[in-house]
């Protein structure tokens, strides 16, 4: 079980790194937010690139399983940092 909940933070973890290294230029292209804030999202795509090197495997399943998370932290963010509910508008 311990096992499990490792796995799956650091699933949380890489999925938050993805998601705030492709926020962040989105922001400064759409939003116009400051330039500097590329600078963070360059270090949370690296972050994201070495936290994949960690995960126990490297294809199939491990995969499936970071994509499901990734798709529940994506729209927890929608929710909460973007403050919409998730349907089209």
């Amino acid at each position: 079980m311990l096992e499990f909940l490792k796995i799956l933070a650091l699933f949380v973890i890489t999925a938050l790194a993805e998601i705030v290294g492709c926020y962040l230029p989105w922001l400064v292209l759409t939003q116009g937010r400051p330039r500097w804030l590329l600078i963070p999202a360059a270090v949370s795509l690296a972050l994201f690139a070495w936290l994949l090197t960690l995960h126990p495997g490297a294809a199939g399943r491990i995969y499936a399983a970071y994509g499901g998370v990734y798709v529940a932290i994506a729209l927890l963010w929608l929710w909460r940092i973007d403050g919409r509910a998730g349907r089209a508008e």
